[in-house]
């Protein structure tokens, strides 16, 4: 039965070789190539391994930058496997390297930063770092990029050139990207590709999208100063509540009044406080927010009007304030544009990998990645991988208390990451 059953899929691998798929690559062998990546991936001792990685992962989640354990246990698996790799970097990153060294690189990028979240989801590998959650899946993107690395090992005659491996700490607000790329690390890079779990589309399935993507993001934080004093007297103070109050709704204008209504800008004001009294009025209001826009463009000039607004808002009550917009400690986002031909590509793989009907067009989003700082460099494209499936209730949102991930997904993110980046080196070095 066993032999049968081998037979079966060799046939099955012998045909998608032969006769690729109407819509995907022609070339019979990059076909061949990535369903073979993919059966070796879904194998039941490669599978098992993928999950017993990501669990593990799951179990000791660590913030932005902090992520020491995660990095040895990293560096663990690639001894393991006999791959060479570059530590530390940006902190507790960690590259590693497979293939001759030389020219050209392709990169694969995996996030290994967590949330600070208190795991809500009642399982046997639940979160056991108290406030601490891989709620975002950047414990499924180390499982999928140390898959990859499995697979590639395994095939490095079957390319030239060098694929890179990031393993990238603090993406969570931190802007990890920018650090490792501050360190000169991935110069040589030619281009780069990334993945991020998906629970808004079905297992089994990946989107993404040519162009600008994901919207370019900064945060701000405003202390408006007035005179406190009793309620009972309002002549003798100046209130920064009010003033707070005016310019809390002048900021969204900028969007509503002040910019194209066919453009996407967002400015979210998120917090506010204030005094304790309901009978004094305080010295000082802060508050704080998000600023966002698809171009980086767009998302500078947002800046300069908030911090007009403010400033002004807050004379006009006889205040004063000041406006931070945090660039060091929690430094803006630019937009996440994919190139068009590396998109293209990858889509390719995804369609052979998949089939065409499994590969989505991802509207923009406004949501924020800091991946977005390789793609200001070099061709770059980011997909997302689908996680959803309602049996096992995997549809909750990311960043949530209650997120679950469909660990079905980890071989096929696997084998998608080792198949794009040795067809494009072999597509890169193939003669006119």
């Amino acid at each position: 039965m066993k032999q049968r059953l081998l037979i079966w899929i060799a046939a099955i691998m012998l045909s998608t070789c032969l006769f690729p798929t109407v819509g995907t690559f022609q070339d019979p062998s990059v076909s061949c190539l990535t369903s073979e990546l993919l059966e070796l991936a879904k194998q039941s001792e490669f599978f098992n391994w993928l999950k017993t990685v990501r669990r593990r992962l799951h179990e000791y989640p660590e913030l932005a930058f902090e992520e020491h354990q995660t990095s040895r246990f990293i560096r663990s698996q690639l001894d393991s496997l006999g791959i060479d790799y570059s530590w530390p970097v940006a902190g507790t990153g960690v590259v590693a390297s497979i293939g001759s060294g030389s020219q050209p690189w392709f990169a694969l990028r995996a996030d290994m930063d967590a949330l600070p979240v208190q795991e809500l989801v009642e399982w046997e590998h639940k979160s056991k770092n108290d406030g601490k959650m891989h709620a975002c899946g950047h414990d499924a993107h180390v499982t999928m990029l140390l898959g990859a690395a499995k697979l590639l090992q395994g095939h490095k005659d079957k390319f030239k050139g060098t694929i890179k491996l990031m393993f990238q700490p603090g993406e969570e607000a931190h802007a990890g990207a920018y650090h490792v790329l501050k360190e000169g690390v991935l110069n040589q890079v030619q281009a780069i590709f990334g993945l991020h779990v998906f629970p808004y589309i079905q297992t089994g399935k990946v989107a993404s999208r040519p162009g600008p993507m994901l919207a370019g993001s900064g945060r701000f934080l405003a202390i408006i100063k007035g005179k406190g004093g009793h309620a009972a007297a309002p002549h003798a103070n100046r209130d920064p509540v009010l003033a707070a109050a005016f310019t809390i709704l002048s900021l969204q204008q900028i969007v509503s009044r002040e910019t194209d209504p066919l453009e996407a800008v967002v400015v979210t004001v998120g917090f506010i406080e204030g005094g304790q009294a309901e009978n004094v009025t305080p010295e000082t209001v802060k508050f704080g927010g998000t600023f966002r826009s698809m171009t980086s463009e767009g998302l500078s000039n947002i800046q300069q009007r908030i911090k007009e607004v403010i400033e002004n808002h807050a004379a006009v009550h006889r205040c004063t304030a000041t406006v931070d917009f945090m660039e060091e400690k929690l430094r803006p986002y630019p937009p996440t544009v994919n190139d068009k031909e590396l998109y293209e590509h990858a889509k390719s793989i995804a369609e052979v990998l998949l089939g065409p009907s499994n590969v989505q067009l991802l509207p923009m989003g406004m949501g924020a990645e800091d991946f977005s700082f390789y793609s200001q460099i070099m061709p770059a494209a980011f997909f997302m991988i689908g996680t959803k499936n309602e049996t096992i209730k995997s549809d909750g949102p990311l960043h949530s208390a209650n997120f679950f991930l469909d660990e079905e997904t980890l071989p096929l993110g696997a084998a998608f990451h080792a198949a794009v980046a040795i067809s494009y080196l072999n597509g890169l070095i193939a003669p006119a």
